[in-house]
């Protein structure tokens, strides 16, 4: 109730950008607080062991995590942890450094609990990245990195591009995503035709190999809720082949349709990435259509809509092992991590099963 107020009298008057530079800024001054640290994760931690389970060789005590966006530039996974979140994944990262689009470039549509954004990958660079991740405590939480191509970077020097980054940052990572879906650097999302990406992700896999030789670094793609069904097959085809470890579904959506804010107000913003509720249903297709073709085989993690515990749960039993949230985190505030743990931990029990890991694919 007060992040509500706070939302409604003091943030919304805010442009969206900088009103999360403000309180992103404001979580990592409170967490650096001696003892702040502890007593979030005392507040909003999952506490229910029945939640916990094992991904990417690792254990995390929820399948919530924030996802890429929110900390750009690995400036604060272990406020961010603290919250509540089981993973967090940093980024998008690029191998340089760019100020991403014009602002403004981030806009709220409070009536559709979404966002628009066209933020451009505005990051340090996958180098100061890597310097500020290796001074960090590890184990806080499953830390993800997200990849993506530098925007002055063409289709023919991709491969080399987001390999840098992976030299970078994989040795780093409990898990590297390399994202070719994001709707605002021109062309990247004509590296998911899976004639360009196999080899761009076969690329990054022996990269990552080389880089981290004493450890197997899962590699994850993040795939757009705009593909066409055959594409989705596809892609997930392809990730079978190669030996990935799990795709995220979904990115945001170039698509406007159903939306509550009048039609021409949601034009004058222009272009950019809808997130938030109306990429629910989406989101959801695309997720059962690889669950139906991948089975266990990978771990797949919802995105796109999730609000609530139920939201979270419905991706869980369709066949997602972890979920993610970011337009709901900002819509919700730093309570909101506690309240989907408390609600899956309700749904558990009303539906008899003794852990998450036995909730998943139930209705695949």
């Amino acid at each position: 109730m007060i992040y509500r107020a706070l939302f409604w009298l003091v943030l919304r008057r805010l442009s969206a950008e900088t009103a999360h530079r403000l309180g992103f800024g404001l979580l990592r001054i409170a967490m650096a607080v001696p003892g702040a640290k502890a007593f979030a994760r005392w507040l909003c931690a999952a506490r229910d062991p029945a939640l916990r389970l094992t991904v990417f060789g690792r254990e995390v005590a929820s399948p919530l995590g924030l996802a890429a966006g929110f900390d750009k530039d690995g400036k604060g996974p272990a406020a961010l942890a603290a919250l509540g979140f089981g993973f967090v994944e940093l980024g998008t990262i690029t191998a340089q450094a760019q100020p991403g689009n014009p602002k403004p470039r981030m806009f709220r549509l409070p009536a559709d609990r979404a966002l628009i954004n066209r933020l451009g990958f505005n990051n340090g660079g996958a180098e100061v990245a890597a310097r500020r991740l290796a001074r960090r405590p590890r184990g806080v939480a499953l830390l993800g990195l997200n990849i993506g191509k530098t925007k002055i970077v063409d289709e023919a020097g991709a491969l080399a591009d987001y390999a840098r980054s992976a030299e970078l940052l994989a040795p780093l990572a409990d898990y590297l995503v390399v994202n070719v879906s994001s709707p605002n650097t021109p062309g990247l999302r004509d590296l998911q035709a899976v004639d360009k990406l196999r080899p761009l992700l076969a690329h990054v896999r022996a990269t990552m190999d080389r880089a981290s030789p004493d450890r197997r670094v899962p590699l994850v793609v993040k795939i757009a809720p705009d593909l066409a069904d055959d594409d989705v097959d596809a892609v997930a085809a392809m990730a079978l082949e190669l030996g990935l470890d799990g795709i995220i579904a979904t990115n945001t959506t170039i698509a406007r349709g159903g939306l509550t804010t009048p039609a021409d107000a949601v034009a004058a913003l222009g272009a950019g990435g809808l997130s938030g509720a109306p990429l629910k249903a989406r989101s959801l297709e695309v997720l059962r259509r690889l669950r139906a073709k991948v089975g266990d085989r990978l771990v797949l993690i919802a995105v796109g809509g999730i609000e609530t515990a139920d939201d979270a749960w419905a991706r869980i039993a369709a066949g997602a092992t972890l979920v993610q949230g970011y337009t709901g985190f900002v819509y919700g505030g730093p309570m909101w991590p506690r309240q989907i743990h408390r609600g899956l931990a309700r749904r558990l029990r009303a539906a008899g099963l003794p852990s998450l890991r036995a909730a998943i694919g139930t209705d695949a």
